[in-house]
């Protein structure tokens, strides 16, 4: 048990229960329990395996390698469609994980052999990832900004592409290229800012 883990529980005011007893079944699995991303993970060899965090209306063990597992139950969830390789079963309650304990824990150990096994996620190229028709128009009239967007890494391409195509209207879309243009010209990618 990780002491970083004992005061994130500590300080819970939603899902605690919940999150103790997820967080007993992962201890219950051969893995180490790290705190990252502000939540609780589990590694196996170094590698992250399973996630427990809470949003407001469930908590979640979130595999990071959830979409090359196999899914008897059907239990494993696609976050977004953006999401391309985590998958996560969900819970609204104690007794529902009390409830899947034993099919938890073969969970859990599929995911450390899925990663024990080094299988990786095929994922989306950055050409298969939507481009906003508004961004598409200001690439091909700003020569420079589609230097500058074409010299990112295709992780900070694949970021602003979400970001932009996730707006619903042209409004948005076109204010939020307009914010976001300086940052790509300075190299930069969408978080650096």
């Amino acid at each position: 048990m990780n002491p970083k883990v004992d005061a994130y529980i500590s300080k819970l005011k939603k899902w605690r229960e919940e999150t103790e007893q997820l967080r007993a079944i992962a201890l219950a699995c051969p893995l180490t329990e790290e705190l990252k991303w502000g939540v609780p993970c589990y590694t196996a060899d170094n590698a992250n395996v399973v996630l427990i965090h809470g949003f407001k209306d469930y908590c979640a063990l979130l595999f990071v390698k959830g979409a090359l597992m196999n899914d008897p139950k059907g239990l494993l969830i696609q976050q977004t469609e953006n999401v391309q390789s985590a998958r996560q079963i969900r819970f609204t309650g104690l007794k529902d994980i009390v409830k899947l304990e034993g099919t938890l824990k073969a969970y859990i150990r599929q995911a450390i052999e899925v990663e024990r096994a080094g299988l990786k996620v095929a994922r989306k190229t950055t050409a298969e990832f939507e481009v906003a028709e508004e961004f598409q128009n200001r690439l091909d009239a700003q020569p420079s900004l589609k230097k500058a967007f074409e010299a990112l890494t295709p992780g900070r391409q694949r970021a602003y592409l979400l970001h932009f195509s996730s707006a619903r209207q042209t409004k948005t879309r076109e204010s939020r290229i307009d914010k976001c243009t300086p940052l790509i010209l300075e190299g930069k990618g969408l978080n650096d800012g």
